[in-house]
C-alpha cells in the first residue's frame, strides 16, 4: 500500500515541476526551458518520497536518502549545465530540436501543443523512470550487493557525462578557427553523445540501488523503468533528435561513420 502511495507522491511532484515549468515556457517563449526541469524534477520527486518514508516511517533511512543525494549530484549539476542554453542560446530563438518537434515557436503552436507535445511526454516519462527510487523510500531489506554495483554503475555514468560536458565546453571556447569542424576527441572519440549514454548509465545505477537493490519481484517489476530512460534519451528527445541538425554540418556525416552513436568502443585507428 505505501508503494502506491509513494507513487502517487511522486506523480503530484512530477505534476508541480511541469506546472511550473509551463509557466516559465510562457514566460520566456521557449519549450527548451523543459531540460531544465529534466533534471530537476527528478530531484523533487527523490526528496518528496523520501520525506514520506520518513512520516509513514517505512523503508531504511539510510538508503532513501542515498538515493536522494545520488538522485541530486545528478539532476542538479544537469538543471544547472542546461541553463544557460535552455533560456540563452540560440540569440533568444528556439532551440532547434524542440521548433522541429512543435512546429514552430512556442507563440506561434500555443500552449496547448506545447503541453501536448513536450510537457506531458516528459513529465510520464519523468515519473515512470523515478518509479524505482519513489518505491525504495518506503521498501525495507536492501540486498547489498546491489546497491554496491548500483553506485559504481552510477559513478561510471556520472563520469561520462561530467567529463564529456566539460571536453565539450572546452572545444567550443576554443575559437572556431582553431578548432576542427567536429568534436572528436576524449570520451567523443568513443561515442557521439557520452553525455546521453552518461545519463542512461546513471539511471541503470540507480536502479541496481533501488530497484533491483529491493530484491528480485521489484528489481523484475521496475527494470522497464531505465530501460524506458534510456530509449527516451537515446530515440525521443536526446540522441537521434539532435543528429537530424547535427548531419548537416560539414564532417558530421564522416564523423558518425567512424564513431557509435550511443554506446561507446575504444576508438578505432
Amino acid at each position: 500500500m505505501h508503494s502506491v502511495l509513494a507513487l502517487a507522491v511522486a506523480l503530484a511532484a512530477v505534476v508541480l515541476g511541469m506546472t511550473v515549468t509551463a509557466i516559465r515556457i510562457r514566460q520566456l517563449d521557449k519549450a527548451a526551458v523543459v531540460d531544465i526541469a529534466w533534471g530537476a524534477g527528478f530531484v523533487l520527486v527523490a526528496v518528496a518520497t523520501a520525506v514520506l518514508g520518513t512520516v509513514v516511517d517505512e523503508g531504511e533511512a539510510w538508503r532513501r536518502w542515498l538515493l536522494v543525494a545520488m538522485v541530486a549530484a545528478w539532476g542538479g549539476r544537469l538543471a544547472w549545465h542546461v541553463r544557460g542554453r535552455a533560456v540563452g542560446e540560440h540569440q533568444g530563438k528556439e532551440d532547434p530540436r524542440y521548433a522541429e518537434m512543435l512546429g514552430g515557436s512556442v507563440s506561434e503552436v500555443g500552449m496547448g501543443t506545447v503541453v501536448r507535445r513536450v510537457l506531458v511526454t516528459q513529465g510520464t516519462a519523468q515519473w515512470f523512470v523515478a518509479a524505482p527510487v519513489a518505491v525504495a523510500a518506503v521498501l525495507d531489506a536492501p540486498w547489498w550487493p546491489a546497491v554496491v554495483a548500483g553506485v559504481l554503475v552510477y559513478g561510471v555514468g556520472l563520469f561520462f557525462e561530467v567529463v564529456g560536458d566539460r571536453q565539450l565546453a572546452a572545444y567550443k571556447a576554443r575559437p572556431r578557427d582553431q578548432r576542427p569542424q567536429v568534436m572528436e576527441t576524449g570520451l567523443w572519440a568513443w561515442t557521439r553523445h557520452p553525455n546521453y549514454f552518461g545519463d542512461a548509465t546513471v539511471w541503470w545505477g540507480l536502479w541496481l540501488v533501488a530497484g533491483l537493490g529491493s530484491g528480485w519481484v521489484p528489481g523484475l517489476a521496475t527494470v522497464l523503468c531505465p530501460l524506458a530512460m534510456t530509449l527516451f534519451i537515446r530515440n525521443v528527445t536526446g540522441a537521434k533528435l539532435l543528429e537530424k541538425t547535427m548531419m548537416k554540418r560539414p564532417g558530421f556525416p564522416e564523423y558518425a561513420e567512424r564513431v557509435p552513436m550511443f554506446f561507446p568502443r575504444p576508438p578505432r585507428r
